[in-house]
């Protein structure tokens, strides 16, 4: 079973002025896909708060994955990308892209989300958007693939990639 954080980037959540449906709506489908949940926060759209947070979820916790909702839009307080970016030591832009496709087949409006994925040391994170409707949308087209990912990043399966040999 993998060890799941979730950090909500809202201001107005992190002031108690707005219900965290996001994060409702992740523990949810985690729930049902067998992951447990060891943590979760409601932050402010902060860019350094953001990024030592999701630092203690990777160095201190040792968490298997980090799901961040909120943050990924046009707003001038939306940071979750580059805190997400200033932290990570490897990209992982194909969940990312997979996401923002599958939403822009439902609405044009998918490809103004500014999400990232990565990984950090042995964690994987991963931006959602801040609706939960889009959110619930990408998690649940992404996380039949995911538990594959983190079985490979904590070496618990073969890596399906065969080195390329120059001729």
């Amino acid at each position: 079973m993998f060890k799941v954080g979730i950090i909500t980037a809202s201001d107005k959540g992190y002031a108690g002025e707005r219900e965290d449906k996001s994060a409702e709506t992740i523990k949810e489908i985690l729930l049902r896909n067998n992951y447990k949940l060891s943590y979760y926060k409601v932050l402010p759209d902060d860019r350094e708060m953001l990024s030592k947070e999701m630092i203690k979820l990777c160095d201190d916790l040792k968490l298997d994955l980090v799901l961040t909702t909120g943050g990924t839009g046009f707003s001038p307080r939306d940071w979750t990308p580059e805190a997400t970016l200033d932290i990570i030591h490897r990209q992982v832009p194909g969940i990312s892209e997979a996401m923002r496709a599958y939403s822009i087949a439902i609405t044009p409006k998918g490809m103004l989300s500014r999400g990232v994925s990565g990984i950090r040391n042995n964690t994987l994170i991963i931006n959602l958007p801040g609706s939960p409707k889009a959110c619930k949308e990408n998690l649940e087209y992404i996380i039949p693939t995911l538990k594959h990912g983190l079985e490979i990043l904590k070496g618990k399966t073969a890596n399906c990639a065969e080195p390329i040999h120059n001729l």
